[in-house]
């Protein structure tokens, strides 16, 4: 909210809010462009006729007073995604959905984009290499969206990319996740049947024809005035821990791996093929695209020892990064750590979705915090109810901090490769400092 609130007034509004609470850095960024709120709180007084919009982030609950203040002006109000496709009804949107590598696959066209000089709006979820902010509002003629299926605001449940009515839309994989949001298997696929039926009529869906349950999907709601592109891993070949692709007779070393990365390459390079940027244009931008934040991010290295940090929370996505690092470093011993973090991986009933996705890591450890389990308001989870739910022989259950302080102390790091893997922070463990300690020479 904060960043759409700076694309805006950088945009020439003039723009005004509140919170309840504002942190770093949010609260410098906002200071920065003078539109810092006085004091937290709400203040229902400051809402008044003269006002063109009230755009709605996830703080404002049901009861919010200057919502109802705004209700009773008859002020129009718009969820976040509402309001981004207000300002984009004149531009070409193409939204990115699916269950993961959405962030990785919006940052890899945002880069192409960048690289060859083409004009573009973004709304992207990580903070991305090159680009100032998450979210940028222009004149451009086009914008990429992530698109979320997280609830729209606290009084529009719906999902947020059901908001954007995509001229192209991108699905990477559909696997289950939220359970707090969508408690049924069933339910979450219906989101994305929704999402289809949102593509504007003569637009493009842009598939991950690897994925069987989104195959299915696009079975079932094939649509007559929309045209369907189907992708899947783009030829490559991998030398000395690199990996090279060949697209369409260009060529390139990549500075990211991995099937998933990969798949996510080819969708957007399907992308940026609508715009008209050549193959060689692609190729030679998406070189140089070191990833997302937390998306395999290389932490530090040394001659024997390279740590990664990745987001991958979802089983699939967990599945998917571990396989990744093994492929790419197959001589390494594999030691992967994953936090609990979110409602889905906390919960007893989802456990059972993360059979065997560790099983390629040679040393695994899941680690999950009371202090966690507290803020969400859940009941105790047990540890033999995650080793039954990852059926990983040998992993290691870890709930105390200082348990996994000693943990990653006594790891045997000789020829290893560390994968990090959490949504949260480790219940505040400093992984930077963590990683230059065991690798003294990284670069």
């Amino acid at each position: 909210m904060h960043q759409l609130a700076i694309a805006l007034k950088r945009k020439g509004y003039q723009i005004t809010g509140s919170d309840d609470e504002i942190f770093e850095p949010s609260k410098s960024g906002l200071l920065g462009e003078g539109i810092l709120p006085l004091k937290n709180g709400w203040f229902p007084e400051q809402i008044t006729n003269d006002l063109d919009a009230v755009i709605l982030g996830m703080h404002a609950k049901a009861d919010n007073p200057e919502m109802a203040r705004a209700k009773e002006l008859g002020l129009p109000i718009y969820s976040f995604p509402e309001y981004i496709y207000k300002e984009s009804l004149q531009k070409t949107r193409i939204v990115v959905g699916g269950s993961h590598g959405k962030t990785t696959t919006t940052a890899m066209i945002m880069h192409a984009l960048k690289k060859t000089n083409f004009p573009f709006d973004y709304l992207v979820g990580a903070r991305l290499e090159g680009f100032a902010q998450s979210v940028n509002i222009t004149d451009a003629p086009v914008i990429i969206c992530e698109g979320d299926e997280y609830p729209a605001s606290a009084i529009e449940k719906k999902p947020k990319f059901h908001f954007l009515f995509p001229h192209i839309a991108i699905l990477t994989g559909i696997a289950w996740d939220h359970i707090n949001v969508f408690p049924t298997f069933q339910n979450y696929l219906e989101q994305f049947k929704i999402f289809i039926t949102k593509i504007e009529s003569g637009g493009k869906l842009i598939y991950n024809k690897e994925d069987q349950v989104l195959n299915n999907l696009i079975k079932e709601t094939r649509r007559a005035d929309i045209d369907y592109l189907s992708y899947s891993i783009p030829q490559h070949f991998i030398s000395n821990g690199e990996t090279t692709v060949l697209i369409e007779g260009a060529e390139s070393q990549l500075k990211v791996f991995g099937n998933h990365n990969l798949l996510n390459l080819q969708a957007a390079w399907l992308v940026c093929k609508q715009l008209k940027i050549s193959s060689a244009q692609f190729v030679e931008a998406i070189s140089t695209f070191t990833g997302a934040a937390k998306r395999l991010e290389l932490v530090a290295k040394n001659d024997q020892t390279t740590i990664y940090r990745d987001f991958a929370h979802a089983p699939s996505k967990v599945k998917a990064t571990i396989e990744a690092v093994k492929k790419q470093l197959p001589d390494r011993k594999l030691i992967a750590l994953l936090e609990l973090h979110t409602f889905s991986s906390l919960n007893e009933k989802f456990m059972q979705e993360y059979s065997g996705v560790m099983d390629s890591a040679d040393e695994a450890a899941v680690f999950y915090s009371q202090h966690a389990l507290e803020l969400k308001r859940m009941p105790e989870l047990k540890k033999d109810i995650v080793q039954q739910g990852f059926q990983k022989k040998n992993l290691q259950v870890i709930t105390q901090k200082k348990e996994l302080e000693n943990w990653l102390k006594n790891l045997e790091i000789e020829n290893a490769a560390i994968l990090l893997m959490s949504s949260g922070n480790y219940d505040g463990i400093d992984i930077d400092a963590f990683a230059k300690q065991i690798t003294p020479a990284a670069v």
